[in-house]
């Protein structure tokens, strides 16, 4: 539950904001136009929105590529070479790791795939996937194409967790029971946070608890990187995954990332797809025939990275190390909390709010069950320039970003979405 104290009315949520240590970084960020006037983006669980500097980034690469063609890869004024490396410290702060445990490469749905081959491998004794019940579409695709790829059937190896009678989201002493009743488990594959129901899940917990049961573990950061303070080293998970567009903002499919616990890091027998960048950089232009994967996260590389993306990442990231994330942290839980309060005085039947309460059970996102039409309703605010989005069958979503967000932002959209809802 939430121990904050909060009041009605505009003067409060003016006066929160004028307090804000973090107000300053909201001009950081460019925010849509719409045609009616001011927009109210809460959407930055799906795309966060553009740093002002990322064209400054971006605009420097484009220059060295016009004026070095291929010897930016050296000579660049950020050299194309190791141009990935200059993110892997701010990553590796920013979800709790070691540098040599984190690499941005990929998009979050191949690295998915990458992952599960090394680290998803089956037995006729042990090869269930434990998934929770509602993941995104793309981590159902990809489990359900690994099952099938090893031979086995997803009606029969697949796991989903599925939360109690009457309730929206899961329970960890429920996972944790059962866990501790399989010996048939290869690995446990859960959402950091929920996409559709924004519960965030006890990572610690869960991984403790998968490891006792001889499960390897991984989680998809998707909605989780940028949003929660993560300590992916300390909580031992064997890999995790994740995208950058969301509450990274780096723009629409930028380069995503990836976790290999060290604990990993010389194991040279897991099987892998190998690709030139993940080879050992010291013999990689030599173009020798055998792979040789360099040591940690950086050996489950394929391509160079795409350089104009990773320099909108930049951007986004640099403004993440200035802010620091115990305090957006701290900013998320205070703004999230008040969105709740006043969603909580505009009781009414025809909404329910399905995140959890307690804090350290959810992260920016609330999800708001609409009693009927909740998609043209999501439509009509969209008009009235209150940016969130629609989940199908019955779930509208939206995020306060301590980034960029404020009380402000919370105080009109609670305001226009219960004069709409009725």
């Amino acid at each position: 539950m939430s121990d904050f104290q909060f009041h009605n009315g505009k003067e409060f949520a003016l006066a929160m904001d004028e307090r804000d240590p973090l107000k300053e970084f909201r001009k950081d960020f460019l925010f849509p136009k719409p045609a009616g006037g001011e927009c109210v983006y809460l959407c930055g669980h799906s795309l966060g929105l553009q740093p002002r500097t990322a064209a400054a980034y971006v605009e420097q690469e484009l220059k060295d590529w016009a004026e070095l063609g291929v010897e930016a890869h050296f000579r660049a004024t950020h050299p194309w070479m190791p141009y990935h490396r200059l993110l892997t410290e701010q990553t590796a702060e920013l979800v709790g790791a070691r540098p040599t445990e984190v690499v941005v490469m990929n998009s979050l749905t191949v690295n998915l795939h990458l992952m599960m081959v090394s680290f998803y491998r089956p037995t006729v004794a042990r090869n269930k996937v434990v998934v929770e019940r509602g993941a995104f579409p793309s981590d159902q695709y990809a489990v359900h194409s690994q099952i099938r790829f090893h031979g086995f059937n997803p009606a029969t190896s697949l796991i989903e967790l599925t939360p109690l009678p009457g309730e929206s989201c899961l329970r960890e002493e429920e996972i944790e029971s059962m866990l501790a009743q399989r010996d048939d488990i290869a690995l446990i594959m859960l959402g950091g946070v929920n996409y559709g129901t924004g519960q965030a899940f006890d990572m610690a917990r869960i991984t403790r608890a998968g490891h006792q049961c001889g499960s390897l573990v991984g989680f998809d950061l998707a909605h989780a990187t940028g949003n929660l303070r993560l300590k992916l080293h300390e909580w031992g998970p064997d890999f995790a995954v994740w995208c950058s567009y969301k509450y990274l903002n780096g723009g629409p499919g930028c380069t995503a990332g990836c976790f290999v616990h060290e604990r990993h890091a010389h194991a040279w027998d897991l099987p892998r797809f190998a690709g030139w960048w993940g080879h050992d950089e010291k013999s990689r232009f030599e173009m020798g025939p055998t792979f040789h994967a360099m040591a940690g996260a950086e050996g489950w590389q394929l391509s160079n990275p795409p350089i104009v993306s990773l320099a909108v990442l930049r951007a986004s990231m640099d403004l993440f190390r200035e802010a620091g994330m115990d305090r957006l942290r701290a900013k998320s839980e205070s703004l999230t909390a008040y969105m709740e309060f006043l969603l909580s005085q505009k009781a009414s039947k025809n909404f329910t709010v399905i995140t959890p309460r307690e804090r350290e059970r959810r992260g920016a996102q609330l999800s708001i069950r609409i009693a009927q039409n909740g998609k043209e309703l999501c439509e009509r605010l969209a008009r009235d320039g209150i940016t969130g989005d629609w989940r199908e069958p019955e779930t509208f979503r939206v995020a306060p970003v301590p980034l960029y967000n404020s009380y402000g932002d919370v105080f009109r959209f609670v305001e226009r979405f219960a004069a709409a809802i009725g």
